[in-house]
């Protein structure tokens, strides 16, 4: 008995993992095609270094529709452009006087720092689009940008950080901390710099999550929906088609009598009026197990035959579909699932493993 419920379990997971697995795979589809990763990355690095676009206003969008509907779709992508060639040999010093600049109160002029930095990491990226396709930059890369942009000064650290405070970057205050912080020390600097733009993107990333939550909740209950997958009822099916093969496998061993009990789950599987065909019946209920029905009550099916000449058949169940959509009862166990699949496909795979007992080798 302890085995019909162990199947029941690792059947569930199956299930779940396979819809999790498709509900990643959709919602990474849209952030690669979008480009959402990458914009996100680079829209907090126009805040850091430049400001947002106008005093006031961040290049990070505040809400899920402005990650998900403007960001991806703006004309103000705040990505650098696209330049095969790798960065110059020679980096050109900031063209700020800060002296000049602060003496006469005048606005800061137009310098890209965003563009600067990434003339500094063109090595790292690869063509896609007009835009730069860079979604994540180590924080040792960003430290060995940074040092190449002081090298370029004058006065070092201190002519870069003054720099950036005549043309008012939010970076300028920050760079400051790190290096009053490491005592004006070179090689403290340069880690601190590492921790620092480690823990934004940690952040980051953490801000990220939390809008990309929304957009997977929308998936899996769309996939849910549009799948019917009604987990309590699957689980009912789940285990009469365990209890089902259990009592054939009884009987085949001569492990006892389940001829009664067999009977009649076999005139609720097949249906026949009058008498049973044990032999035909058994075999189409062997050969379509529960786990392979998971996705019969979808808006479109697919049935594949049994013979190797035939090729799959699509049915369009609209209408059954539709009434199992509106039927309050199958709500429960849609919630059910809608609830599971948020745990992600990683969740469910390490459940799956552990029921199992599937070991996964680690270097």
């Amino acid at each position: 008995m302890l085995s019909v419920y162990i199947d029941l379990a690792i059947g569930l997971v199956l299930a779940f993992l396979l819809l999790s697995l498709l509900v990643s795979g959709l919602n990474e589809a849209i952030v690669r095609l979008l480009g959402i990763r990458s914009k996100f990355l680079w829209a907090y690095l126009r805040d850091t270094l430049d400001g947002g676009p106008r005093k006031g206003v961040s290049w990070i969008p505040s809400k899920i529709i402005d990650v998900f509907a403007k960001l991806p779709f703006s004309r103000h992508d705040p990505r650098p452009r696209h330049d095969p060639d790798p960065a110059p040999p020679v980096v050109e010093p900031m063209p700020v006087d800060p002296g000049a600049v602060l003496a006469a109160k005048a606005s800061a002029p137009p310098v890209d720092m965003t563009k600067r930095l990434y003339e500094r990491l063109q090595e790292i990226d690869h063509p896609k689009g007009t835009r730069t396709s860079i979604a994540d930059i180590p924080p040792e890369r960003f430290s060995s940008a940074l040092l190449e942009l002081v090298a370029a000064e004058e006065d070092g650290v201190e002519g870069l950080i003054a720099k950036l405070e005549a043309i008012h970057s939010p970076l300028a205050g920050h760079l400051r901390g790190v290096w009053e912080g490491a005592q004006r020390d070179m090689g403290k600097f340069r880690k601190g710099v590492e921790d620092w733009f480690d823990g934004e993107m940690q952040r980051l990333s953490k801000l990220y999550r939390r809008y990309v939550k929304w957009v997977v909740f929308a998936l899996a209950l769309t996939l849910t929906l549009l799948f019917s997958m009604d987990s309590l009822e699957y689980g009912k099916t789940l285990l009469r088609d365990n209890a089902y093969r259990a009592a054939v496998a009884a009987i085949a061993g001569g492990g006892g009598d389940g001829t009664a009990e067999l009977k009649d789950s076999l005139k609720d599987k097949c249906a026949v009026a009058g008498s049973v065909e044990p032999y035909s019946c058994v075999t189409e209920v062997f050969s379509s197990p529960a786990l392979v029905k998971i996705f019969d009550h979808a808006m479109m099916s697919v049935t594949i035959p049994a013979d190797d000449a035939g090729s799959p058949s699509f049915t369009f169940n609209a209408t059954t579909w539709w009434n199992r959509l509106i039927t309050i009862g199958h709500w429960p166990g849609y919630l059910v699932t809608v609830f599971a699949l948020l745990f992600g496909a990683s969740f469910w795979w390490d459940i799956l493993r552990r029921l199992t007992g599937i070991r996964t080798s680690r270097s």
